[in-house]
């Protein structure tokens, strides 16, 4: 970070409809700004401006903004934007459009303005206030950018007033008290935000990488279907639940959202998949041509797999899954390994994903072939299991794999050890080189081996010196409210893969993987998130530095602590 502060992110932009009337007239354009201040002169009306950064309105703001309003008869309060903030890495807290709104609750202030520029001289000679307001502490002050602003005020025929400062408050000095007590997430997504490899500029380069790049996804297909209900009821003939259904909403998902989101990210990919001769199957197929997916299917006599979620608002009731089993005979294995291996080859593949959904399309043994097979003819290779008939075990020399806790402690029979010594034993027995394990709300956990030891760690024993010779990254959930975490998963396993794929190191991979499930847990059902949603969701994270946890979260924290 240059400068002592965090990369600019771009604007990141507040609806104003949202806000009451009252307060959003207040907050105004640079247009409207100058407009207002002519009317004002017109007038006869006493114009005081106050500028600032409030990052942190606190009690000797108030007091300063009253003495200034009293000065005038119009208080016009100027902030310097988030661009400009140059009080040191993490600041502002608070992004500038909230602060403009804090100070527009205020009866005492008028107008609000934020301005883009370093300093308020090139401001303050074209609003030219009657009276310019500042703390006590610049009365002695003899830095050079107040000493322009003052020689700009005055020779336009302005005052410069200084207010009492009988209460002194820091605004940077109250936000390291609030950092200083946070618990160990915030602490963490702060260091994180600190890392240069993590700034915005930085990971946006590497989602501008993702165009263009080849992707194949080879795994089951589902629709997933949410029905949304009427508030449930009992039935009469027996105390059983009874739900209306008012209308269905159905999603592409299983490996085809990962298809899904690599197009939405940019990336050009072919799905590798099992379907059958019907006209469910050929409106998929016709979905994600428009899309830009290439489709190859594998024709089967089962049926498309369907998942029906009932939901009351937001919440789910009831689950039912429409699943018949696929079955392969030999012949039919062979033409899906070779369907894989001619979309991996036909023409330069940047990454392979193999997506494992259980549903019977893929037994150990060919789990075991595909992989083997695809290895030599992608970069990046990854996986990922859902459901208790997956093979995780069967997936070997992935560059990523990402399981879940529990799919993982299932996967090894490593129930109540030490979750880096599940991930070690997971990477020797695949021979794979990173996993990102999923933690739900607590976020996820990155593990690779160290540099010196990776060579050695494909081949030594899981025990005694797993801790030496696997560095784990922790990274919080990034998303404040969990809508649905149906496709979280999916989400990050695909933005981490392409991540890797274009050169990202394993913690940017992580960091935006994890930004990509924040954006998929605040929706509800499978929508694609696009690079647009990524950059918005890294911009928000950036901005956010003090985050409020859920009252349910907190209370897991010593259960992460004992598994790190």
């Amino acid at each position: 970070m240059e400068n002592g502060r965090r990369a600019s992110l771009g604007p990141i932009t507040l609806p104003m409809s949202s806000l009451p009337p009252a307060i959003a007239d207040k907050i105004v354009d640079h247009a409207t700004l100058l407009e207002r201040r002519r009317a004002a002169r017109a007038r006869g009306v006493r114009v005081v401006q106050c500028h600032g950064c409030f990052d942190i309105v606190h009690p000797g703001h108030i007091r300063h903004l009253r003495f200034a309003r009293a000065q005038g008869d119009l208080l016009l309060v100027s902030i310097t934007g988030d661009a400009e903030m140059r009080k040191g890495t993490g600041r502002p807290l608070i992004p500038e459009e909230l602060r403009a709104e804090n100070l527009a609750a205020l009866d005492c202030v008028d107008m609000v303005y934020i301005e883009p520029r370093p300093t308020a001289a090139e401001l303050l000679a074209e609003v030219e206030p009657d009276v310019y307001i500042k703390g006590r502490e610049y009365e002695t002050n003899n830095d050079p950018r107040f000493l322009r602003e003052r020689e700009i005020v005055e020779r336009a025929g302005g005052t410069v007033v200084f207010s009492s400062g009988d209460v002194v408050f820091s605004s940077t000095a109250l936000i390291a008290a609030l950092e200083e007590s946070a618990d160990p997430f915030h602490a963490r997504l702060r260091q994180l935000c600190r890392d240069e490899a993590l700034e915005g500029s930085n990971l946006y380069t590497l989602i501008s990488a993702f165009r263009g790049r080849r992707a194949v996804v080879i795994g089951e297909s589902i629709l997933d279907t949410y029905v949304m209900c009427d508030r449930p009821d009992v039935a009469g003939e027996s105390p059983v639940m009874t739900l209306r259904p008012l209308h269905r909403r159905r999603y592409d998902g299983g490996a085809a959202v990962i298809a899904r989101h690599l197009a939405a990210l940019g990336a050009r990919p072919t799905l590798v998949t099992a379907l059958p001769e019907s006209p469910d199957a050929d409106q998929f197929r016709q979905r994600l041509a428009a899309e830009g997916i290439d489709v190859r299917a594998l024709p089967v006599a089962q049926p498309m797999a369907e998942k029906q979620r009932f939901l009351v608002g937001t919440q789910k009731v009831m689950k039912l899954d429409l699943v018949e089993p696929i079955v392969l005979d030999t012949a039919q294995q062979e033409r899906f390994t070779r369907m894989a291996l001619e979309a991996c080859a036909s023409s330069p593949t940047d990454a392979a994903i193999i997506a494992d959904f259980g549903l019977g399309l893929f037994t150990p043994v060919l789990m075991t072939r595909l992989c083997e097979a695809v290895r030599p003819r992608t970069r990046i290779l990854s996986g990922d299991v859902s459901g208790r008939r997956s093979n995780l075990l069967s997936m070997r020399g992935m560059d990523l794999l990402c399981p879940s806790e529990s799919e993982l402690r299932d996967s090894t029979r490593l129930l109540g050890e030490a979750l880096p010594l599940a991930a070690f034993t997971l990477l020797q027995e695949t021979r794979s080189a990173r996993a990102i394990v999923t933690l739900g709300a607590d976020g996820l956990i990155a593990f690779e081996p160290r540099a010196a030891e990776q060579a050695a760690a494909a081949s030594s024993s899981a025990s005694g010196s797993f801790l030496s010779r696997l560095r784990g990254e922790h990274v919080p959930a990034l998303g404040p409210v969990a809508v649905d975490a149906l496709g979280c998963g999916d989400a990050l396993l695909t933005t981490s893969t392409l991540a890797l794929a274009s050169g990202a190191s394993m913690l940017q991979a992580s960091f935006l993987g994890a930004a990509a499930a924040a954006v998929q847990v605040q929706r509800l059902g499978n929508v694609p998130v696009s690079a647009s949603d990524l950059r918005h969701q890294i911009a928000r994270t950036h901005a956010a530095h003090l985050a409020y946890a859920a009252p349910e979260t907190i209370e897991t924290r010593s259960a992460l602590a004992a598994r790190v």
